[in-house]
């Protein structure tokens, strides 16, 4: 017999929600409407006096050169981090998968990163890239090519994906792995009975029933590569060189932060957040259709 637990009290359901309403209300929408008021005003960079221009700071954006270019810059950024993170991540799970001796150990090692901060991240790869001491640039001297992250934009743009995606391949591998787990063995076993390779029968039967891990996954990471990489790019090149890693985040803080433009930087928080937004929807709009549950 089944039993139900009903509550009397109709209070008691909006005391237990209070706390997390308030917590969504400070920390999320009352700052967003903070940037959204504040995107509609022009300060003098003492902050003496403050004019409302309306959307004069949007307009300026779409017309400003290196805030295009900035833009362009993103989304590359987050193609490559996306696709570096997601495809090494997969390729390790898949090996964590067949790991027998050792399996727990291999996965603690690839779990690990994911403690690490952004910043921290960004200052190791900054180490280990650094021209004069860096162990990685050293091989690079030996196989002759001369990398400097300080002077060659190319080469600090590698930097930033590279330290960017690194730190997100351990959250990846964890989905990935999980979701392999969940796959019943039975019908892996019947296509390798059938005659199918282990490469047609990652194609036509695991990486289908993948895709609802991987959906998920591809709307995280370039959530991720949009927001949460700005520790990485400040502990590494702070934007530079020549603006060359200055992606829309990190933009926001330099214009606002360092340049004192609040209205302008405002409105790039804003423009950031709608095309996360835009990004999103054209996910679940039209890659969620090719995903099997």
């Amino acid at each position: 017999m089944e039993k139900r637990v009903t509550l009397n009290n109709r209070v008691l359901p909006y005391l237990l929600l209070a706390p997390q309403l308030a917590v969504t209300l400070v920390f999320f929408i009352w700052p967003a409407a903070q940037a959204l008021y504040q995107s509609l005003l022009r300060q003098d960079p003492f902050g003496l006096k403050t004019t409302f221009v309306g959307f004069a700071n949007f307009e300026k954006l779409f017309t400003d050169p290196l805030y295009l270019s900035s833009l362009q810059l993103t989304l590359l950024f987050s193609l490559f981090v996306t696709v570096l993170s997601m495809g090494a991540a997969l390729v390790l799970a898949i090996m964590a998968d067949r790991v027998v001796k050792g399996a727990q150990g291999y996965k603690t090692l690839i779990i690990w990163p994911y403690a690490v901060a952004p910043a921290v991240a960004g200052a190791l790869w900054w180490l280990m890239f650094n021209p004069t001491v860096g162990v990685l640039a050293y091989v690079l001297r030996g196989v002759g090519y001369d990398w400097n992250h300080y002077i060659n934009g190319t080469d600090a743009f590698i930097l930033v994906v590279i330290a960017a995606a690194w730190k997100q391949i351990s959250y990846n591998f964890l989905f990935f792995l999980a979701g392999l787990q969940s796959i019943p063995r039975a019908l892996v076993e019947a296509a390798a009975i059938d005659g199918a390779g282990p490469v047609r029968r990652f194609w036509t039967i695991i990486f289908p029933l993948l895709s609802p891990t991987s959906f998920f996954l591809l709307v995280v990471n370039v959530t991720y590569a949009f927001f949460d990489t700005f520790g990485v790019i400040h502990a590494t090149t702070t934007g530079g060189p020549g603006q060359s890693t200055t992606i829309l985040v990190y933009k926001v803080f330099a214009d606002g932060f360092l340049a004192l433009d609040l209205g302008s930087s405002a409105a790039q928080s804003v423009l950031l957040m709608l095309i996360v937004v835009a990004l999103t929807v054209v996910q679940f709009r039209f890659v969620e259709r090719r995903v099997h549950y």
